[in-house]
């Protein structure tokens, strides 16, 4: 078998909450994607370093004001996280819980590629859930620091009445911040392991990997450190995530690691069996670069450029939209090589605004353009480009209620609505904009640009300072806008979306 080289992190963006599972000689995985709709994204691979999206669980978690971002607030840094994944019977099955729902939701399907999921859920949070098959039974294990465990129902449909209901172990409080959650499930070789995260205030003082063991579902466990290193970044473990091999039997780890405001970046790393206990890396290390045995392939883009030349109002797989869209108020096809906005709602800051279109952002530098068609915006209208998180920045255009064109920067001001750093009139119904990232050395810094013909730039307004807040809980995204703050009926159409990753 031909050998790949895998480079960590396998993607230098914010693909947080990992889980990956092997189906044959094909490896699947989930992720958090919260706000960000469609949503529960499946990523496949063959090689565990080139992955490609090829799908959402669901179009729609739920049909709210919050979820419509219709309530004032949205479900900023909730919805859905910390999914569980898993293959068994020939079904696929995965379980998260939604906080602002207090739900917990199972869905399954025999085809995770192109097949629809059924949907169930169940009262209550179960906190960062594992699933775990035993036999013909099946338990939801969750928690933070103290770790229950739930039966359900042999179809996962509710939990099974007069089954396993019951705390299963109580994880260390001495010197924890905070303690074991993320928690994966594996039955194997005889032993029950449950792999945890944990943030320790003394030693390292940073997160690390925890692994559990039992011969004995409800027995007594044994606790190892596992895994505790940051590859040299910031005193910011590497831990939670998934344990898997290969066809061959050779064992890997995909972990992820908090890097400051392009989000949670996930690494792929070898295990090997010591004593019964997975360990993690290479003498407790995690090496840059490694060959893993298994065939190289070429790699999809996790963010792509788009030149909007579709037939049919369907996105790319790699695009999501800011909380739930309404989709009558966007468009291919009404001017067929172009993205449409239309505005139907009023607002007054880019976080409530619905219909933002995004991507993820990546290190160590990125950049996005697009040019706009704003003939036919209203007054009060504003469009353009965002640095997607709670201290957001825009470029764009704002229309004047006089009915005058400005090209502006803004901020959040503090308070969720937009400070305006920087205004010039523009003359012209097409607008160039460009945002530059720099995640480099976490200089985290964002540069805002302007041109009326796409070839000389004009910079505007302030370098953005970007942060990493658990409000959004979510590294910061790019996306293309359009809303209105006194009328409703115009719109903006976008030409394309160009980027570049540097």
């Amino acid at each position: 078998m031909s050998k790949s080289l895998l480079t960590n992190p396998i993607f230098w963006s914010d693909v947080p909450d990992v889980d990956v599972i092997r189906v044959g000689t094909v490896y699947y995985m989930v992720s958090t994607s919260m706000h960000s709709m469609p949503g529960c994204p499946i990523m496949k691979s063959e090689n565990l370093a080139d992955w490609e999206i090829i799908g959402y669980v669901y179009n729609t978690l739920e049909d709210n004001n919050a979820h419509n971002l219709l309530d004032g607030k949205g479900i900023y840094g909730q919805g859905q996280w910390a999914t569980s994944l898993r293959y068994h019977k020939d079904t696929f099955y995965l379980c998260f819980s939604s906080n602002d729902m207090g739900q917990f939701y199972v869905y399954q399907t025999k085809d995770i590629e192109s097949g629809k999921w059924k949907r169930s859920t169940i009262e209550g949070i179960y906190h960062d859930p594992a699933l775990l098959f035993d036999e013909d039974r099946v338990f939801v294990i969750y928690g933070c620091g103290d770790i229950r465990i739930t039966e359900l129902k042999e179809d996962l449909t509710a939990v099974k009445p007069g089954g396993v209901n019951q705390l299963l172990l109580e994880t260390p409080k001495e010197g924890i911040g905070l303690r074991c959650e993320g928690c994966h499930a594996y039955k194997l070789n005889g032993y029950y392991y449950l792999l945890f995260i944990e943030w320790p205030t003394e030693g390292n003082k940073r997160r690390r990997q925890i692994a559990y063991r039992s011969t004995e579902l409800l027995g007594e466990y044994e606790r190892k450190v596992i895994f505790d290193d940051d590859m040299g970044y910031q005193n910011k473990g590497i831990a939670q995530g998934a344990i898997f091999d290969t066809d061959e039997h050779e064992w890997y780890a995909m972990l992820f690691q908090d890097h400051d405001a392009v989000g949670r970046i996930p690494y792929v790393l070898p295990v090997t069996w010591e004593d019964g206990w997975p360990m993690i890396g290479i003498d407790g290390k995690a090496p840059k670069e490694f060959e893993v045995n298994l065939p190289a392939s070429s790699r999809k883009p996790l963010v792509i450029s788009d030149e909007f030349n579709y037939n049919e109002n369907k996105l790319a797989f790699n695009w999501q939209w800011n909380h739930n869209p309404d989709n009558a108020l966007w468009s291919f096809t009404k001017r067929p090589g172009y993205l449409r906005l239309e505005t139907g709602y009023l607002t007054n800051s880019i976080l409530q605004a619905r219909n933002t279109l995004t991507q993820r952002t990546e290190g160590p530098t990125c950049s996005g353009t697009t040019m706009m068609d704003i003939s036919s915006m209203k007054p009060g209208d504003h469009a353009g480009l965002v640095a997607l998180q709670n201290s957001f920045g825009t470029v764009g255009v704002e229309v004047a209620e006089s009915g005058e064109t400005y090209v502006t920067m803004s901020v959040n001001d503090g308070n969720g609505g937009e400070e305006i750093v920087e205004k010039n009139l523009f003359e012209g119904n097409h607008m160039y904009v460009k945002i530059d990232f720099n995640f480099k050395d976490s200089i985290d810094s964002a540069k805002f640009y302007y041109s009326e013909n796409g070839d000389e730039w004009y910079k505007i307004g302030n370098d953005l300072q970007m942060k990493y807040t658990l409000d959004h809980f979510m590294g910061y995204r790019i996306g293309l806008f359009n809303y209105a703050t006194t009328q409703i009926g115009g719109h903006v159409d976008f030409a394309y979306f160009h980027y570049v990753k540097k």
